[in-house]
């Protein structure tokens, strides 16, 4: 079965992770992505580490299955080749600045202006239009105007979320946005202008404690390793040194968490915790007398008990557990990847599985300009 994009043809002015990271998945997906870089650095993200074989773990995760070719977009000879390039693109990806686009003719608006069937998206960091549209923006800023900070850490302690999560946020809408105008396309011959805003992207991902905090009048308390409004949803240390996540979301968890792991089915009724607002209430004491429990009793004994309540676990893994995941890689999730000079490493699969299409094995990064023409 032939790749879902095989013959779309993408040309992204990118740098950086929100735009690369939505058109590695469009290349993923079969689509042909050119990668326009700038002349002698290329991408700054090429320059965030050279931990990968001399390569930056940023840049491999972003740009595995690309064409790379430098432009300058203020050379009227380089601008020239770019032109040609856009008019036989089907999509035009770009996440400059909304003054630096508008500035070189590059927005999204005036690539639609001359080429009226393509779909072009911008990805910015505040959008187009408002007090701040000008504002350059990263990710870690965007976690900050979102509120991102406000709801993680600990006690009074803030916190950021431990990866670029305004990035795929941004390019996770990017990504289907272009996607759905293709569809359109498809149907009607129409293109698209595509408008994402990592504040927007990142806004809506919380929505939840958003809404909340908007009809209580406070921000949940931060706490950093359980849930802020639903209990027992957290960690807990088990005998060894071990810890386990244990989750329950509704009655029915907790009267077989009560019976089955703790036996004692008379927890059910403690008016304590008779039901998640009261065990919100008083989740100190909650905890407090699981983690009594936990470690008062062998961990093989507790996660045997666990499993037979059918209830919501996880393993607490370090970043090298995962790695060697048992699911992950008993599914196959990782593909060969070659890097610049030769070097070959692994990366994760598109977490997008279709019938019939798998993505090509080995995968290559891009050297800077590698596909000049």
């Amino acid at each position: 079965m032939s790749a879902p994009l095989a013959g779309i043809v993408v040309v992204s002015v990118e740098q950086a992770i929100a735009a690369p990271f939505a058109t590695r998945q469009l290349s993923d997906l079969g689509a042909t992505v050119i990668k326009v870089e700038r002349p002698e650095t290329g991408d700054f993200a090429r320059h965030y580490d050279g931990n990968v074989s001399g390569q930056s773990a940023f840049f491999v995760w972003a740009n595995r299955g690309k064409q790379s070719v430098v432009i300058d977009t203020k050379a009227e000879a380089d601008r020239e080749r770019l032109e040609l390039l856009l008019a036989g693109a089907d999509v035009y990806v770009h996440n400059l600045s909304p003054e630096a686009a508008q500035r070189a003719g590059l927005d999204a608006d005036s690539v639609r202006g001359r080429f009226p069937s393509i779909v072009a998206c911008q990805i910015s960091g505040y959008g187009t239009g408002g007090p701040r549209s000008d504002d350059k923006a990263y990710d870690l800023a965007i976690q900050a105007e979102a509120g991102v900070f406000d709801v993680t850490g600990d006690g009074e302690v803030r916190g950021k979320v431990g990866f670029s999560v305004a990035d795929v946020a941004a390019g996770m809408y990017a990504f289907g946005g272009i996607l759905a105008a293709l569809v359109r396309r498809e149907r009607t011959g129409e293109g698209a202008t595509v408008n994402i805003a990592m504040l927007d992207a990142l806004t809506e991902w919380m929505s939840a404690p958003l809404i909340n905090a908007n009809a209580v009048g406070v921000s949940p308390t931060r706490t950093s390793r359980r849930h802020a409004l639903i209990a027992p949803y957290g960690t807990f240390r088990l005998v060894g040194g071990g810890e386990v996540l244990v989750a329950i979301q509704n009655q029915a968890e907790w009267r077989r968490l009560c019976d089955v792991v703790l036996g004692d089915v008379q927890l059910v009724s403690d008016v304590r915790f008779v039901d998640n607002t009261a065990r919100i209430r008083n989740v100190d004491q909650l905890e407090e007398m699981l983690q009594t429990f936990f470690l008062s009793v062998n961990s093989d004994e507790v996660m045997s008990r666990l499993k037979a309540a059918d209830l919501a676990i996880a393993s607490v893994n370090t970043l090298a557990d995962v790695w060697q995941h048992e699911q992950l890689r008993e599914r196959g999730r990782f593909v060969e990847t070659l890097l610049p000079g030769g070097f070959a490493i692994e990366t994760l699969k598109l977490p997008i599985d279709i019938d019939g299409f798998d993505l090509p094995s080995p995968y290559s990064v891009p050297d800077l300009n590698e596909h000049d023409f």
